[in-house]
């Protein structure tokens, strides 16, 4: 057992990351658990000042890390990665859409989960160890997509850029428009939904609702794309906000469930007539800013049953990409107020100023 305090300089490719992320990359066999107890007891230290597993590393700071702890005689010992058969290598390189020195783009189907959880075995991250080509590192998921939805998913390949295109999903810089048919058709073909979203309590957080008391707040816009009379909606939507299954949620609550969704739409979410049962959401396409300047910008395909349903509907497959650029969202109701309350201040101060510009004896002949 190693007995020295020991002292890390972050390297460029931490930059930005969370304190528990940069051990789990550096020092993997030092639990969460240790990390949050040195942080607690004040052992662990950034630049001398005591830090905390959620706060933030940037280049060149030094950590400074107390002796490891011995390992106990019982303790389990490290899951291992099972190694990827053929099938499953080929599988998910099939899934690659596009390939930079930086970040990979996937053309997630529907069905397949983005991380593992209880009963999951099946997903996204545990291919991940497929898709590391030239690189060194494994690849690294920035964002996720429901188990359901299908779609363009953006994966870092390394360190730095994964900290990059998290800070742009954090801050709303990344830019997801996705495609969804809805039952029934909204009355208003370009709105704008700002309705807030809570864990449906009962449900052990599996499902969301809305929540005007206690949600967090959650903006989303539709575009009706084609109508089918009044059965059903072709749709663009694109989230202002990251909530769990928001765009789900939000077409629910206005009386269109996304076609296939039963979660949320009941049996009010399926149409007759040979139309597939399966969800129909689709990450269409994803913008974000490179690491290296530029931007990306990747278009991904339908999936086979998504495709049929478009043409069963009588839908043209091409208008969806002809619709205008997307314009900024509407400002949100705390925006307005805010814009309200600072003009009313600039017209106060305004009047107040032309009263002592008067004088006492001003306006007199």
């Amino acid at each position: 057992m190693n007995d020295a305090v020991r002292q890390f300089t972050v390297a460029p490719d931490d930059d930005g990351i969370r304190v528990d992320r940069w051990f789990k990359r550096h020092l993997p066999d030092t639990s969460f658990t240790i990390v949050a107890k040195w942080a607690r007891t004040g052992q662990l230290r950034l630049d001398g000042a005591r830090v905390g597993p959620g706060d933030r590393v940037a280049a060149g700071q030094v950590l400074r890390v107390p002796p490891a702890e011995p390992v106990r005689a019982d303790a389990r010992p490290a899951r291992q990665r099972p190694t990827l058969s053929e099938d499953e290598v080929a599988f998910a390189r099939e899934m690659v859409i596009h390939k930079d020195d930086a970040a990979l783009v996937l053309n997630k189907p529907p069905g397949l989960a983005t991380q593992g959880g209880t009963k999951t075995t099946a997903h996204v991250d545990g291919l991940l160890d497929a898709l590391s080509f030239e690189a060194e590192g494994r690849p690294k998921l920035v964002h996720r997509l429901d188990k359901d939805t299908s779609g363009a998913l953006l994966v870092a390949r390394t360190a730095r850029a994964a900290a990059f295109f998290a800070k742009s999903f954090s801050g709303r810089s990344a830019k997801k428009v996705y495609w969804a048919l809805v039952v029934g058709v909204p009355s208003i073909e370009d709105g704008t939904i700002d309705l807030p979203i809570a864990k449906q309590p009962g449900t052990g957080g599996e499902k969301m609702h809305v929540d005007e008391a206690e949600g967090q707040p959650a903006r989303s816009r539709y575009r009706v794309i084609e109508r089918a009379g009044n059965r059903a909606a072709w749709v663009e939507l694109q989230p202002f906000t990251g909530r769990t299954h928001q765009l789900r949620v939000h077409m629910a609550a206005i009386g269109h469930p996304i076609l296939g969704d039963g979660k949320y739409g009941g049996q009010a979410a399926f149409l007759t007539g040979g139309i597939s049962r399966k969800m129909h959401l689709h990450a269409r396409r994803i913008r974000v800013d490179h690491p290296d300047g530029g931007k990306i910008d990747v278009t991904a395909e339908l999936p086979h049953h998504f495709a049929e349903s478009l043409a069963g509907l009588g839908f043209d497959a091409a208008a969806g990409d002809n619709l205008p650029p997307d314009t900024p969202p509407p400002p949100t109701r705390e925006t307005q107020k805010a814009k309200a309350r600072a003009h009313a201040k600039t017209v106060r101060k305004a009047r107040r100023g032309e009263r002592r510009s008067r004088g006492p004896g001003a306006g007199r002949g």
